[in-house]
């Protein structure tokens, strides 16, 4: 996929270029506790400030349902954005409006501005065509630097794209790169290892991944209505229930495409009735010996031995999400140990997801260790899965 990049632009000097990010970060305390995203767009910013161009930024923060909610305004963003960039940071109370244009209208070259959260205007996500075209007129060129959002038809990422000339930034394009090859030019064998809570997002990948991969590897619990489907008893662990038909079909399809499923062989387990915490008592059995009071917080030392060896042996591995509760220390191993061998494999290896990052981050893993680490959740499962994002799709046509 071939996306038109903000360094085709031949002028850039002193023109005004909204940037679209996605910065929605972790906030504690009022300060940012997990800046990767931030990080993931300086490479863009960077270089419209070495172009001279006014840098003026869009994102969203958390959600706000259409109304101002102080909790989430971008002030500690524009804080840690000034302290990675070495710049300073004007930050507005508003993303439109006359004020934000007055505010615009003085920048210099080479100066940087982040407009409040966009979703505090409930015409972000209806893509309001009066919206659109109030944030149009603050710029002259428009850059989409936001995959995290890019499966999302809003005014700030999609509308604003139809109204200016319209590129991709740095950190989507090596996005769309990374997970174009995996659709385009696997490399086999080709693994997927899926973990997560939920079915429902990841139908479409399964379905997809059980016609290109050779194995896919379930866990966390994701897996649990699996191996409902398959006939064990899970005990008192999260299954969806109503998902088991589908679960089903997605085993028969594995099956008749010759791709392997693998479902854990034993599971780290605690008694429903204790409290999850860093010291919670936990005990391991294999999956057709669940006793019904216990729930499956993680994989079993088996199940850790057998999913790591086939990781080994693949020539691509895509990872999206944590196969256990990886949060509390007595349910970190399973994630810990896939991540550890796919960070010493040779093979191509793509991650993504805002858990899987969170366990990299947990575990002191650093992001350089992989091929390439997505900051897009749901938009890198539809991807994925072979949906056009309708983000992207606009910038191809503009």
């Amino acid at each position: 996929m071939k996306l038109r990049s903000i360094r085709e632009v031949k002028d850039l000097k002193g023109k005004r270029v909204l940037v679209r990010v996605d910065f929605n970060v972790p906030i504690q305390d009022g300060k940012v506790s997990n800046d990767v995203r931030i990080k993931v767009s300086l490479p863009t910013i960077e270089f419209l400030l070495k172009e001279k161009a006014k840098v003026i930024i869009l994102s969203h923060l958390g959600r706000p349902k259409g109304k101002v909610d102080e909790n989430l305004r971008l002030n500690p963003v524009a804080e840690k954005l000034e302290e990675l960039l070495k710049v300073s940071v004007k930050k507005l109370d508003d993303c439109v409006g006359g004020g934000v244009a007055a505010e615009i209208k003085k920048m210099q070259e080479g100066e940087v501005m982040l407009l409040e959260n966009t979703r505090f205007h409930s015409a972000e996500k209806d893509n309001e065509r009066n919206f659109v075209k109030q944030i149009a007129s603050l710029g002259d060129v428009f850059v989409n630097d936001a995959f995290g959002v890019a499966h999302r038809k809003h005014a700030s990422n999609f509308g604003v794209a139809e109204k200016l000339p319209a590129y991709a930034g740095l950190s989507l394009i090596k996005e769309v790169e990374a997970l174009s090859q995996i659709l385009e030019e696997p490399q086999k064998p080709l693994v997927l290892v899926l973990g997560g809570a939920k079915i429902d997002t990841k139908i479409g990948v399964l379905k997809k991944f059980s016609q290109i991969a050779d194995t896919i590897l379930l866990g966390g619990g994701l897996a649990n209505t699996f191996l409902a489907a398959e006939g064990f008893e899970v005990g008192a662990s999260l299954c969806e229930k109503d998902k088991l038909e589908t679960a089903k079909e997605i085993l028969a399809a594995a099956n008749q495409n010759s791709c392997e499923l693998v479902l854990p062989s034993d599971a780290v387990c605690l008694d429903a009735s204790e409290e999850i915490s860093e010291n919670s008592q936990i005990s391991t059995f294999p999956v057709d010996a669940i006793p019904a009071s216990m729930k499956i917080l993680d994989l079993g030392v088996k199940s850790i031995q057998q999913f790591s060896e086939i990781i080994r042996k693949a020539k691509m591995v895509v990872w999206n999400g944590p196969v256990g509760l990886f949060e509390f220390g007595p349910f970190e191993e399973g994630s810990k140990k896939i991540a550890v061998v796919c960070e010493q494999t040779s093979a191509v290896t793509i991650l993504g997801g805002g858990d899987t990052i969170a366990a990299l981050e947990k575990f002191q893993i650093s992001f350089q260790k992989f091929t390439h680490v997505s900051t897009g959740g749901g938009a890198m499962l539809e991807f994925l899965e072979g949906k056009k994002l309708s983000a992207i799709e606009i910038l191809q046509q503009n």
